[in-house]
């Protein structure tokens, strides 16, 4: 946030994170829509969602998977996990080390930064060592963050996902 800000009680900074994260949920949402995400499931198969339910890493390599996971973290306000995931993700496959530190400084303000738009749930000591990690960026600065993050997704989000209606919906349409 501006420095200008630090002086405001803190209940209109916490609405202030919040409304900027309901923006970049809405960006997310009208990407999603742009890309062709939007609940396009016609040629799923029913093994592709069987393999949803017995592996995460299997849901987030299909595409449509990746869309209705997402749409579920949308649902519960938490689509910054997945963001970032994807966002470190995109940063691994970065080709000319001149974008390193840029795409690494974007990532860290976005995501892991105390005062981020779209703060994920790291430990102090996790965010620490990625911040030591970006005084000179590798391809491999975020491992640890996002390690921790896909863990969280697997292990929290994910069987609350299999639960969910989203998941249902889409096997229900493939058998009715």
């Amino acid at each position: 946030m501006c420095r200008a800000l630090e002086h405001l009680p803190t209940t209109c900074l916490e609405r202030a994170k919040e409304l900027k994260t309901r923006f970049g949920n809405f960006l997310l949402k009208q990407e999603l829509n742009i890309m062709g995400h939007s609940k396009k499931t016609s040629k799923l198969t029913l093994e592709d969602r069987q393999k949803w339910s017995q592996s995460f890493h299997e849901l987030l390599l299909h595409k449509d998977g990746l869309c209705a996971f997402t749409a579920f973290l949308s649902s519960e306000y938490s689509e910054e996990n997945i963001a970032f995931y994807l966002a470190c993700e995109d940063y691994r496959s970065t080709k000319t080390s001149s974008k390193l530190f840029s795409k690494a400084r974007a990532i860290y303000e976005e995501f892991i930064c105390s005062d981020a738009p779209r703060e994920v749930n790291l430990d102090h000591e996790t965010k620490t060592l990625t911040l030591i990690n970006m005084e000179r960026p590798t391809l491999s600065c975020f491992n640890l963050a996002q390690s921790k993050i896909y863990t969280l997704m697997e292990k929290d989000c994910y069987p609350r996902f299999l639960k969910s209606t989203v998941y249902q919906e889409l096997i229900t349409q493939h058998l009715g």
